[in-house]
């Protein structure tokens, strides 16, 4: 099997916690520097589908956190003035972990001054 996308490939190496790991004979791209290779040129589009496919509600699934937070940088990169995503990569590192916290906070400082109404972000508690 080649992998055809971010999500499949991801999907391929971590398992998926909601639906069935795929037989793949592509062992020389389950190295996790080669998705990182992919992961980096991937558009937006494809890294906001991954996310959601494989971490439906933030909290869960089994991509690791490292490649979580990275997505989301790359995402932010890409997307610098979107305050829905920017929240979410807020809720994001701070579902993970305190040591990201003053950087959540950052985020949402952020995302506050581009869109004062504040909407919530996908995958958040109402």
């Amino acid at each position: 099997m080649r992998h055809t996308t971010l999500t499949e490939h991801a999907r391929c190496i971590w398992g998926d916690e909601y639906g069935p790991t795929p037989e793949c004979d592509r062992r020389r791209e389950h190295d996790a520097s080669y998705f990182v290779e992919e992961l980096t040129f991937a558009g937006p589009d494809e890294i906001i589908a991954m996310i959601r496919e494989l971490c439906p509600a933030v909290v869960d699934g089994l991509l690791p956190v490292w490649v979580r937070n990275l997505a989301y940088r790359l995402l932010l990169l890409q997307r610098p003035d979107d305050p829905a995503l920017i929240r979410e990569a807020a809720f994001d590192l701070e579902a993970h972990g305190p040591s990201w916290d003053e950087i959540a906070e950052e985020l949402r400082a952020r995302a506050d001054t581009l869109d004062p109404e504040g909407a919530k972000p996908w995958g958040s508690r109402p």
